[in-house]
This record gives C-alpha cells, structure tokens and sequence, in this order.
C-alpha cells in the first residue's frame, strides 16, 4: 500500500476498519445461524436462504434511507455546520417508521401466499413461510438502524456503529440458540427461532442507538427539530434511487435463488452458503466504500472537489490488497471452508468450483463496491441505481437462466456468469469516477 500516502492510510483505516469490524460480527453471526440451521438438513437450510433473500428484498428499499442520511451528515461535517448534522437523522428515522410499519403488516399477512412462488418444495414453503414472518416483524427496527449507522458513519464516529453492532450480534447468537434448540425449558422452533432471534436482537439495538445520540448527538440537532421542506426533499432525492437500487438488487438475488431452485434444493443449500462466503470475503470492499462515502461526502462538504476523486482512488487501492487477501482460501483451500456449514459431501462438491471463481475474483469486485458507495457520498445515487439495476437485471440474470437450468451448466456456470458482471460493473464505476460529473451534485 505504498501508492497511499501514510497520513491518507491512516484515515482510511481509522474510519473503515471500526466499520469493516461490525461487518464481520454481523457476517459472523449469519454464518452461526447458517451452522446451526445447516444441522437441521437441506430444507430448512433452503427455507431460510430463500426467506432471507426474500426479507431483504421486502426492506430493501427503506434501507436508502441510510444512504440519504450519511451523505448529508457527511456533507454538513465538511461545511462545517455540526449543530444541524442530526436533521437528517432525525428525518430518515421519521420516513423509515412511516414506511416500514404498514410494508411490513401487509407482507406479514401475505407471505404464506407468495413464498410459493420461491419454491415449489412443500416443507421448504412451510418452513420458509414462518421464517420469513418472523424477521418481516422487525422490518422497522433494521430501517432505523441503517438510519443510524449512515450518521454515526457519514461524521466519522464509525465505533459508536461497530458497539451496537456488537451488542445486536452477540444477543442474536445467543437467542437465537436458545430458541432453534429449545433451550432454557422453551420449545425447539427450528429455523423459525433464528429468524424471532434476530429480530428481538434487532429490537434491542435500536433501543440502545437511541440511548447514544440522545447522550451524545443532542448537541447536533437530534430530536430536536425536523428537517426543513428542502432538506427532506434532498434527503428523498438522495434515498429513493438507493432504496430503488438496493431492492432491485435484492430482488435479483430472490429471483437467482428461485432460478437456481429450478436446478434442485441441493443447489440452493449450497447457493445459500456460497453467498455468505462471499459475503464475508467482501467484507473489506464494503466497509472501506462506505469509509469512502463520508470522505468524498466530507471533502466535498469543504469544496475540495479533486481530493474528493483522489479519497476515491485511494480508498480503491486499500480495498484491492485485503480483498486478494482475503480471496486466497477460497480458491486454495474450497472444501474445508464449505465442510463447516454443508454436511451432506454431494452438496459441498457442487459448491466447491463456484467458490474457487468467487475467490480469484473478489479483489476486482471490490473496485466496484468502493466506487459504488463512493458515487452515493456524492449524491450520484441514480447513476448508482441505473448502472446496477441495468447490469444485473438485462445481462446477468436472463444469462444465469439460460446458462443455469435451460443450458444445464449448473452453478459454475451461474457463478461464472456472475464474475463477467460483477466485472463489468466495476468498469463502469470507474468510468464514471474518473469522469468527474459528480462533483458538480449538492447535497
């Protein structure tokens, strides 16, 4: 990382590696409940990843509300106006209670209807239909979390975001536990106790999120007052076309777990594993972007457009070398990761060279992550939403179908689809990034 000057390393790292630390608590926490839903068989293996896909497509879209309000508390920090940082906050948590409330009742009542059209298995509905449920009820405490988090983040105070974090994770391991098994005297629910777990975790963070910006962000405006007209409808500008963008990606990955169920409930199993895998694997390129989101929102805050472009490439440069790193187990030593969550061996071996794929290209994919959050600093949040949705939806997609169960190609072949795109987004945000446009957007 010598091509990052010292004093900028240190930045970086200050900022993304608290956030980078609260993402791989909560990946951890998704491969524990993976291990211990894993040990209840394919099914309820399939009937949680299917109704994961499904809950965050469902909230996909109020989660933009995190991204309006990092990119204008970053935005206020670098103008130096910290007593109305929390406006925004206050704004989007008004928005997600209003949102998130009556979406999720009216999917609760639903879902044993549409969760059908996932999977044409029987147990897998049942089973899916009543996790699904479970986290649909804490639809509104994950909106005002992600509220919080693009605060705490957008004005560089990313350890206040990895404690909580810390706090919802270890308590979602910990119900969760109790409640899959039956422990304590209480019933063994199965997969639908993890989704109640991480829904009671979810509840006891935003209780302790309040607790800390009354202590400590009263002096910014929290709680007391709203955003003006202008200001909401800048935050909306900023939200929707994220919010728009997020849920078109997570209908995406709901439609590629329905495309791979066309393949079989052994495909989706291990789908479902090569997913966190990698989600974990991008841990670095997430973090570090969000990281980038707030210096290229603060930079542009003080009217230092190019150190907002070089922040950027910098942040690009960090990521790149811990996301190779990271990529090496994947594709040296595949099977011993897959074996801690896929116990039947004909399941592990369909995992086993998709997985190889993921990690010789994770570094390249990270470029896209970094520049994607980088772009939404700036408030180029439709750029974002028309280059994503445009490549996941008309290439990859209708390639993974044809590829998948029309061509017989199975999941390599999906998987192998999915690096040509996500390779092909990176490209594009780059293009973009270096172009510059997005220095002349007001947030």
């Amino acid at each position: 990382m010598k091509w990052v000057e010292p004093g900028r390393l240190k930045t970086i790292l200050t900022l993304a590696l608290p956030i980078i630390g609260a993402m791989v608590s909560q990946t951890v926490v998704n491969l524990v409940d993976t291990a211990m839903v894993g040990s209840l068989g394919d099914a309820a293996m399939a009937a949680v990843g299917l109704g994961s896909f499904a809950n965050f497509m469902a909230q996909a879209f109020i989660l933009g509300l995190g991204t309006g309000v990092q990119a204008m508390a970053a935005r206020r920090k670098g103008e130096g106006q910290e007593g109305s940082m929390a406006l925004s906050l206050n704004g989007g948590l008004l928005l997600a209670a209003v949102a998130a409330v009556p979406l999720s009742a009216s999917l609760f009542v639903s879902t044993p209807h549409l969760f059908p059209l996932l999977s044409r298995d029987p147990v897998v509905q049942t089973l899916g239909s009543a996790y699904l449920q479970a986290r649909l009820v804490g639809m509104v405490f994950v909106a005002a979390n992600f509220c919080f988090r693009g605060y705490w983040n957008g004005i560089s105070r990313p350890r206040l975001y990895l404690q909580t974090l810390l706090l919802i994770h270890t308590s979602n391991i910990a119900i969760s536990y109790v409640l899959i098994f039956g422990k304590l005297g209480l019933p063994a629910l199965g997969s639908t106790g993890a989704g109640i777990g991480t829904t009671a975790a979810l509840a006891l963070g935003t209780a302790y999120y309040l607790l800390l910006g009354v202590r400590l962000a009263r002096g910014n405006g929290f709680l007391r007052g709203m955003p003006d007209a202008t200001m909401l409808r800048g935050l909306l500008r900023l939200s929707v076309p994220s919010g728009l963008q997020q849920m078109a990606f997570a209908a995406g990955f709901t439609v590629l777990m329905w495309i791979i169920g066309r393949i079989g409930t052994a495909e989706v199993a291990a789908a479902n594993v090569l997913i966190n895998l990698t989600l974990f694997a991008l841990l670095p390129g997430l973090g570090l972007g969000l990281a980038a989101n707030s210096l290229v929102g603060q930079a542009l805050g003080r009217g230092a457009a190019d150190d907002a472009r070089r922040w950027g490439w910098d942040v690009v440069r960090v990521g790149v070398g811990l996301m190779a790193l990271l990529g090496l187990p994947m594709w040296v030593t595949p099977r011993l990761l897959l074996a801690l969550f896929l116990h039947n061996p004909a399941t592990l071996e369909l995992a086993v060279s998709p997985l190889r794929l993921v990690g010789l290209g994770i570094a390249l994919d990270g470029v896209g992550m970094v520049l994607l959050q980088a772009l939404l600093g700036a408030g180029a949040s439709r750029t974002v939403l028309v280059i994503a949705t445009a490549l996941q939806w008309l290439f990859f997609l209708p390639a993974a179908y044809l590829i998948g169960p029309v061509g017989g190609a199975g999941l390599l072949g999906i998987w192998g689809v999915q690096a040509i795109y996500r390779a092909a987004q990176a490209a594009l945000f780059a293009w973009v990034w270096q172009k510059g446009r997005w220095q002349a957007i007001r947030v």
